[in-house]
């Protein structure tokens, strides 16, 4: 009898989860590639227990966090830049600058906060630049990130050519240093990094600052109107500005944990990652036209990504180049979804 009775309460749960979600969509259809990605994810995890094992599992999703948390800041920085209708393709070529100054630096004897201070300062340093031609010399974003990608990728290897070690005993290390959380049976523990945390401070913060800030707002409507934004009194020219430095410096921070993670860097660092970014925030609903899109959907885009990579490797049959292939068509469904979306809302 009663599990007679605990089935219903069972159904009517999942009914009420998927009334809800259907009253979401509804309300603001620009919810609904969020939506789709997190669906997505969760058949990704279900299909990768289902065919493979050990997916639902605590190591596995820690080292899913951990591989992932540079792609994670990457997209919450895209976020940012997308919302106003621009783009920046500079944040893999700052990450392999940041990256490489930074091992050399640690190397010659800098004390470790001086070599975060240069690593993040100098990403903002590029973002600031990118938003200084995009505000005053009206240079299209995509123009003034591409000279900066190109800038960053030749001072890069100008410092070095070949790969950069970070020293075993460098406090830089530290921030990729694992933490057991839970001790689980054999190896299926459950453990963090610091750079875990620092990623989640910075999709928190994210978070705050585009739904309950000014600027937030501001940045919202950029992306509708720059032109309605600016009648509205809102700061639309600094705004610009200050998205690209986010970007920048987020870049900067990326390349912090990505280097601490893997103790290495060398100028290839980073190729293609801008597009890795686009890619994660687009999944999870951000819209290329700008003026839509969500700091948490991005973080479920690249968590889609980096379990992609996973269930890729666990096949063992697909080889490594389809990973580009399987991307490019999520996107190509994403994108179509978008355009499907905005034509309903026009």
């Amino acid at each position: 009898m009663t599990a007679l009775t605990e089935a219903p309460r069972r159904t009517g749960a999942g009914a009420g989860i998927l009334s809800r979600v259907r009253r979401l969509v509804s309300a603001n259809p620009s919810a609904l590639p969020t939506v789709a990605a997190v669906v997505i994810l969760v058949g990704m995890v279900v299909y990768g227990e289902v065919a493979y094992g050990r997916i639902v599992q605590a190591n596995t999703l820690s080292n899913l966090l951990i591989n992932n948390t540079h792609l994670i800041v990457l997209a919450v920085a895209l976020t940012f830049v997308i919302i106003t209708g621009g783009i920046d393709l500079s944040v893999g070529s700052i990450v392999a600058f940041s990256s490489v100054a930074g091992v050399m630096l640690s190397n010659a004897g800098w004390h470790p906060i001086a070599v975060l201070i240069v690593m993040i300062g100098s990403g903002a340093l590029f973002g600031l630049v990118s938003g200084i031609l995009i505000r005053y010399f009206n240079v299209q974003p995509f123009i003034a990130t591409l000279a900066m990608m190109f800038l960053g990728r030749g001072l890069a290897s100008l410092l070095s050519t070949v790969p950069e070690r970070l020293g075993e005993d460098s406090p830089l290390r530290w921030i990729g240093d694992q933490v057991k959380v839970v001790d689980g049976p054999k190896v299926n523990d459950l453990v963090i990094t610091p750079a875990v945390v620092v990623a989640i401070v910075v999709v928190l913060v994210a978070f705050f600052i585009l739904h309950r800030t000014r600027t937030g707002r501001t940045v919202y409507a950029i992306g509708g109107s720059e032109s309605s934004a600016a009648l509205m009194g809102l700061n639309v020219k600094n705004t610009k500005v200050l998205v690209y430095v986010i970007s920048g410096t987020l870049a900067g921070l990326a390349a912090v944990l990505y280097t601490s993670r893997l103790g290495t860097a060398q100028n290839i660092t980073g190729v293609g990652w801008e597009l890795d970014a686009i890619a994660a925030a687009v999944i999870g609903g951000t819209v290329l036209t700008g003026a839509y899109g969500y700091v948490l959907g991005s973080v479920v885009g690249a968590l889609v990504l980096g379990l992609m990579n996973v269930l890729i490797t666990r096949d063992g049959k697909i080889p490594p180049e389809m990973t580009t292939i399987i991307t490019g068509g999520i996107l190509l469904i994403f994108v179509l979804l978008q355009r499907a979306v905005t034509r309903k809302k026009e």
